[in-house]
Order: structure tokens, then sequence, then C-alpha cells
């Protein structure tokens, strides 16, 4: 028992060394799992290479620190050489539950990521039941195991790991369960095992532990200047952005004074030749009847106020020069009411959209003196 106080009192001593240079880990961070196999035998008593026994298991475990942690495992055992056969398949069990500590890590220190050879000391307790067709009564014992695992990591995270077991079993009541406890070599099994084990990954991105940043103190104060040297940067940069909300202010006040001066209101009069559609129906000298040919303008602005609902168009009226005012106003107030009768009853375009009014006589809309006898277009509707 002073053995094993010893080595949990060395474990908890490498486990609060090595907590100081790792980072925090989660609940379920640096598990692993493996299988193992090998052989075993007595370990007195026996010629060792004539009865060797075999033996399979399964082992999980968790590393709390670089340095320690624990593992469950349980091996099965085929054989039980040089004893009799117990008839069955699996002579019997033994589940432990085991101490780990990482001797490469304690002496030499973590890394940030295990080393390619490790040297790994396993220790615990664990129980023994048998199993037999023979009609005997099964044994349960009390087990100790000390082994020293011989490690290869490899994997591009070193997420794996190979390794050889030489281990010693105690039967420490003896294979019947009936004796006193102790260390004895003769109720002992020596066992030779290999191993695979695989890492699961971590919180922190890797499968193993990662190294802490420990800051000394020299850098925390050079931190602590710079912020310092910051903050003093920021006072100025206040004082300045101080100064351009006042000038921002004063421009406020002069463009507020601007705009309570009086306001000079230019009003945009319209010429009253002034046409804001492009289609006009030219007419004969003295007629105001619509020529066939004179249709496909209409067409257009029939089709321009379909697609346009809320237009209002004025239709004006024009004569050219020859003859006297009082014919060419009429003239001019007929060709208006012609181009308004032909949209409402061919085109069917409501009256109440059209208005019309006779410009009487001009010759400033077109060079060409003939051009003059024309009906135009205005949307008044676009100046609303």
């Amino acid at each position: 028992m002073k053995k094993l106080f010893t080595l949990f009192a060395a474990a908890s001593l490498a486990a609060t060394v090595s907590a100081q240079t790792v980072t925090e880990s989660k609940t379920f961070d640096n598990f692993y799992v493996g299988i193992n196999g090998g052989v075993t035998t007595n370990t007195t008593g026996v010629r060792w290479m004539h009865n060797l026994n075999p033996n399979a298991g399964l082992r999980i475990g968790r590393y709390f620190t670089p340095v320690f942690g624990v593992a469950v495992e349980g091996n099965a055992y085929f054989s039980n050489k040089p004893g009799a056969s117990y008839g069955t398949f699996v002579r019997f069990i033994n589940s432990s539950a085991l101490a780990t500590i990482n001797f490469s890590n304690w002496f030499g220190g973590y890394k940030g990521e295990p080393r390619t050879f490790e040297v790994i000391g396993l220790y615990g307790f664990g129980w023994m039941h048998t199993f037999n067709n023979q009609g005997w009564k099964n044994k349960n014992a009390l087990t100790s195991k000390a082994a020293i695992d011989f490690a290869l990591n490899f994997g591009a995270a070193k997420q794996f790991q190979f390794y050889v077991e030489p281990a010693i079993v105690y039967t420490l009541n003896g294979e019947r369960g009936d004796q006193a406890l102790e260390y004895n070599l003769n109720k002992s099994r020596v066992q030779l095992n290999a191993g695979l084990v695989y890492r699961f990954g971590n919180s922190n991105g890797t499968h193993n532990f990662q190294i802490a940043q420990v800051r000394d103190q020299a850098e925390i104060d050079g931190l602590n200047a710079q912020i310092n040297n910051l903050r003093n940067d920021l006072n100025g940069k206040d004082s300045r952005l101080a100064e351009k909300d006042r000038q921002i202010a004063d421009l406020q006040k002069a463009l507020d004074d601007c705009n309570n001066q009086p306001k000079t209101i230019v009003k945009n009069v319209k010429s009253e030749t002034v046409t804001n559609l492009q289609p006009t129906v030219l007419f004969r000298q003295g007629k105001s009847v619509i020529d066939p040919a004179q249709y496909a303008p209409l067409e257009l602005i029939a089709s321009y106020m379909r697609n346009h609902p809320e237009s209002k168009v004025e239709i004006r009226g024009y004569a050219s020069p020859e003859g006297s005012p009082e014919l060419n106003q009429k003239l001019s107030d007929a060709r208006a009411q012609a181009v308004k009768d032909a949209l409402v009853k061919k085109y069917k375009i409501a009256a109440s959209r059209l208005t019309t009014k006779g410009m009487g006589v001009t010759d400033t809309l077109f060079e060409e003196v003939s051009f003059n006898r024309v009906a135009t277009f205005n949307d008044n509707a676009k100046g609303e």
C-alpha cells in the first residue's frame, strides 16, 4: 500500500505541474479507445514458452493532463495452460480500472503534441471471473495489474498509437478468491500484449493537448503601455472630433440662414406652340377633313393614351397664312375638332380626356408654309 500511495502522490504532483502549461479541457476531450491482444502465462512453476495462453481486450481511457490519466479495460483469456481445460472458448475474463502516467511527458515536459516514442506506466485493480462447462462453480478474484507501454504515436495529428506492453497481473486473493490478499509472484501471471489506440478529436481542433500561452510580467507591462498609448491617442482624436463638430454646426447655421431668406420664385411659362407629343396630322389647304394617310399619327396618339390612362391630351389646330384671319380661325377650330372626333369614334378614346383649341393662323411651327396646316398634340398631364 505504501508503494501505491507513493505512486498516486507522484501522479498528483505531475498532474498539478502539467495543468499549468496546457489549455483547459472540456468534459469529453482527450478520450481514447483501443484494442489489444497477446499472450500470458503463470509467472512461476511453468515453462513460459510451452504454456502461453492467448488473450484479447478493449481499453477506453481519458487523459486529464499530458501526464496523468485513467483507463478501464477488459481482457478475455482463451486458454488456461497448464491447468485442465474448462471446456469453454473463453476460460476467464479480467476487467481493470487503471491509472496511467506518461513518463516521457513527466520527465521531458509536454511539447504541444505527443512524441513519436513514449513510455507510459499503468497500475490499478481489477476483477477476474472464470467460466466452465464442467459443472464447477465459477470463481471470482481480486486482481492488480502493473504494466509499461512502449508506445509509437503516428498519424497526421498523432491521433494513433501502437504500443507493446509487458505486464504482470496479480491474483491478490488466489484464483479461487478464498486466500489472503497479497502481492505474491506465485499468484501472478506475466503478460505480453500489443495494442492500437485512437485518440478522439478535442474541442481545440486537435486530438491532443494544446500548450497554454503563458505571458511574463514584462510582456504584460508592455501590453499595458500599448493600451495607455492607444487611450491617449483616442483622447486626442476626441478633441479633434469636437472641433469638427463645431465647424459642422457653423456651416449648418449658415445653411439655415440662407434657407430663411425670402425666396424668389421663377415660373416657367409654356409657349402656346410648345408640344410634348411628336405625331402631327396634316391637312390640305382650306380643308378640315382628315386624309386616309393621316390616320397613322392618330393611331400613335390612341396607343399612347391607352398605355398612359392618366394622360389628358389637348388637340391644337392651326391654319397657314392664306385667307382671312376669321376664316383661318374657324378652319383651325374645325381641324382640332375633326381630330378629336376621329379619336373618340374610331379609336374609342374617352371624350373627357380630349380638349380642342383652334390656334388660328401661324407660320412659325414649320419653315415650310404648307406644313403649318396641322393639328398637334400636347399631354397636359405631364406638366401637372
